[in-house]
C-alpha cells in the first residue's frame, strides 16, 4: 500500500486541472439500476420496500415495524454507556448552538413611491433525513441534520435508516431520543427508502425536501428524484485536502489523512506540498501508521486507490489545485494558514491551523458535516440553516407606485406581446389616476 506521489512541478497546470474538472460523478449503468428500483417503489410501495430491503440489507421487515416505535426506540436505547450520552448531548447543543446565530427574519423596506418590498423566511413543513448504515453507525450525522432542522422551525422530521442502525444497544435509537422532536423514524436505508420518503406510501409519509449523505446510488436516487422533492446536494465520495509546508508534525497530516481513508474504500486522501522529501516521507509515515488501525483494511483501499499527494512550485499553484478540486474538506497545515485561508473560493468546510483536524468537524465543532463532495463546492454549500427554509418575495404596490411604475412595466409587457399583463396593470393604473 503506498499513497502516491505525482510531481507536478514540471507539468502544464492548465491541463492538469482541465482533467481534474472532466471527472464524472456517476457511473450511467448505475443510474440505470437505480431508476428501476425508484419506479418500482412508486408503482408498488411498501411491497416493494420490504422487498428490497430484504435484498439489499438481508433483513425481513414485517410492514408493521417498518416504522420505529417510540417504546422500541426506548428499549433500544437502554445499555449506552454514559459517557457517549454525555457527548453526544454536548455536539447536540454545540450545533444548536452555533446555528441560532444565522436565524434569518423577515425583512421589508418601503422605496420612495411609498411601496412595501421585502422577503419572507418559511421553514419547510416536511423533511425526511437520511441516515448512513452498513460499515458504521452514524449518530453524529443524525445530530447535524436534525438538530439543525429543529432551530429552523421544520415542523415534520422523518429519519430514514438502514434496519441494522437498531441492533440493540442501537447509539441512532439513544441519539434520536437525545435530540427529541422527530416524529417518525423508519427502518428502511437506500435507494429504495429514499424513494419511499420521496413520494409517500401507506406507511411512510411523504417529505418535502431530503438531505443526509449516503452511498454512490443514495446520491444518485436524490439526484433522479429532485424536482419531486428538494435535495440538500448530490454528495459523492468523503474527500479531505490537506496543504502542509512541513512546518507542523507530519504525524498530525498522516494521521487525517488516514482518518478520512477509513470512511471506506473510495475516500479520497490528498495532500499538497512543495517538496518531494517530505512527499516521501509522509507517504512513509501513512503506510506504517494505518497499520494500528482497526479499519486498515477500508483505509488502506482507499489510500492505494484514491490517495495522492501532489507536489507544487509553491503557495499559489497549492491554492489554485484547491480551488480546482473544491473538496469537502480543507486543511491548512501552514505556517500562514489564516492568509491562506482568506483566498480559498472553493471549499465546504476549511480547517485552520494545527489544532484543527477535520474529525473535530465530524463531531463536535458546531457547523454541519454534511458537505459538498466531488468538487461540487464550487457551487453547493454546507448544509445550513437557510438549507430548511424556503423565501418568499412580499410586494405591497402602493397607488402612487402602480401609477408611476405602471407606465414603465406596460412599455415592457407590450414589447414580449403579452397584452393581457398589460391591461392588468393599466385599469389599476387609470382608477389611480383618477
Amino acid at each position: 500500500m503506498n499513497l502516491r506521489i505525482l510531481d507536478l512541478r514540471r507539468i502544464d497546470l492548465y491541463e492538469f486541472k482541465r482533467k481534474l474538472k472532466k471527472e464524472k460523478l456517476f457511473p450511467e449503468d448505475a443510474e440505470i439500476r437505480v431508476k428501476k428500483i425508484i419506479d418500482d417503489i412508486y408503482n408498488r410501495g411498501d411491497d416493494a420496500l420490504i422487498e428490497y430491503t430484504e435484498k439489499f440489507d438481508r433483513c425481513a421487515i414485517p410492514k408493521e415495524e417498518i416504522r420505529v416505535r417510540n417504546d422500541e426506540l426506548d428499549m433500544l436505547s437502554n445499555c449506552i454507556d454514559s459517557s457517549f450520552l454525555e457527548s453526544i448531548k454536548l455536539s447536540i447543543e454545540r450545533v444548536r448552538r452555533f446555528h441560532n446565530h444565522s436565524i434569518p427574519r423577515d425583512w421589508a423596506f418601503i422605496d420612495d413611491l411609498g411601496n412595501v418590498l421585502g422577503q419572507k423566511y418559511t421553514p419547510i413543513e416536511n423533511v425526511g433525513i437520511y441516515i448512513p448504515g452498513g460499515k458504521a453507525a452514524y449518530p453524529s450525522t443524525l445530530v447535524m441534520t436534525a438538530v439543525i432542522a429543529h432551530v429552523a422551525g421544520v415542523k415534520n422530521i422523518s429519519v430514514i435508516t438502514p434496519p441494522g442502525s437498531f441492533e440493540k444497544p442501537s447509539v441512532i435509537a439513544a441519539t434520536v431520543k437525545a435530540i427529541g422532536g422527530i416524529k417518525n423514524v423508519y427502518r428502511v436505508g437506500g435507494v429504495q427508502g429514499i424513494a419511499a420518503i420521496a413520494f409517500g406510501t401507506q406507511i411512510v409519509n411523504k417529505v418535502d425536501k431530503i438531505i443526509g449523505p449516503g452511498n454512490l446510488y443514495v446520491a444518485i436516487a436524490k439526484k433522479l428524484l429532485y424536482g419531486i422533492v428538494d435535495i440538500d446536494m448530490i454528495a459523492g465520495p468523503s474527500e479531505v485536502l490537506i496543504i502542509a509546508d512541513g512546518s507542523i508534525d507530519i504525524n498530525y497530516t498522516a494521521f487525517d489523512l488516514i482518518a478520512q481513508a477509513e470512511h471506506d474504500e473510495a475516500a479520497r486522501p490528498i495532500c499538497i506540498t512543495f517538496d518531494l522529501e517530505y512527499a516521501k516521507e509522509l507517504t512513509n509515515r501513512v503506510r506504517e501508521l494505518v497499520l494500528d488501525n482497526p479499519r486498515k483494511d477500508i483505509a488502506e483501499k482507499s489510500i492505494q486507490n484514491n490517495g495522492v499527494v501532489y507536489v507544487v512550485e509553491d503557495i499559489n499553484d497549492a491554492i489554485d489545485i484547491a480551488n480546482t478540486i473544491a473538496p469537502e474538506h480543507l486543511e491548512i497545515q501552514t505556517s500562514n494558514a489564516r492568509a491562506i485561508a482568506a483566498k480559498i473560493r472553493n471549499a465546504g468546510a476549511i480547517f485552520i491551523g494545527e489544532n484543527s483536524a477535520e474529525a473535530f468537524g465530524d463531531y463536535i465543532s458546531g457547523p454541519s458535516h454534511v458537505l459538498p463532495t466531488g468538487g461540487t463546492a464550487r457551487f453547493f454549500s454546507p448544509l445550513n440553516l437557510m438549507s430548511f427554509y424556503k423565501v418568499s418575495s412580499v410586494i405591497e404596490m402602493s397607488e402612487k407606485g402602480s401609477s408611476v411604475l405602471g407606465d414603465h412595466a406596460i412599455q415592457i409587457a407590450k414589447k414580449e406581446g403579452l397584452f393581457g399583463h398589460a391591461n392588468s396593470i393599466n385599469i389599476r393604473r387609470r382608477k389611480n389616476n383618477g
